[in-house]
């Protein structure tokens, strides 16, 4: 039976060159990395979930148990050639610690994260609930997130850390690229994945 994988994780893989050396932050059950093997990349993940944990080492996915907030001093600078955090940046305590922590260990780095001012969010908002949909699919007392940006809040904390904007994509509520591309992405991106380099 062929592996299915999550849209969005399919472009990062097709994003990153062969062979590159690279480190997945909230690596889940370890999708992206398995994808990137048949690129002849090298890579390892990084969760704090032991079930992502256990089921990556079942699948032969190399993988270290670390909490992102904390423990990425572990990593030396410029160990690896890209860093990805795909969906996690909301869930941290420190995001703009993370974000400057992946810049130190690669020159480049693929974030996305979900746009809470997606029109069907803001609709939501306006009809006095808080938003739910594919890319914030919790209710209010049981989500993971702690933080909920949109693109024009989240592009200048990148900036602030010298993190510069190489291509930003717009994604639809299944992480496929938005057929509207960047025209209206903040009303009508689902969420945003950004490639990035650090200014050195």
């Amino acid at each position: 039976m062929t592996q299915r994988f999550r849209a969005d994780l399919a472009i990062i893989a097709d994003l990153i060159p062969e062979g590159s050396r690279v480190l997945d932050l909230g690596c889940g059950n370890g999708d992206l990395l398995q994808l990137l093997t048949q690129k002849g990349c090298t890579g390892t993940g990084v969760d704090l979930d032991p079930g992502n944990v256990l089921e990556c080492l079942r699948r032969g996915v190399n993988v270290i148990e670390l909490d992102l907030d904390t423990q990425l001093g572990e990593f030396a600078d410029d160990s690896y050639d890209f860093v990805v955090l795909s969906r996690t940046l909301q869930t941290v305590y420190k995001p703009r610690g993370v974000l400057a922590e992946m810049g130190r260990i690669a020159l480049h780095s693929l974030v996305s994260m979900p746009n809470f001012a997606h029109w069907q969010n803001r609709l939501r908002l306006l009809r006095g609930r808080m938003p739910m949909s594919k890319d914030l699919p919790f209710d209010w007392y049981d989500t993971p997130n702690l933080h909920h940006s949109s693109i024009p809040d989240l592009e200048p904390l990148f900036a602030s850390l010298d993190m510069v904007i190489d291509r930003r994509i717009p994604l639809d509520a299944d992480g496929h690229r938005h057929r509207a591309g960047n025209l209206g992405s903040n009303l009508l991106a689902s969420s945003a994945l950004y490639v990035l380099h650090a200014r050195r």
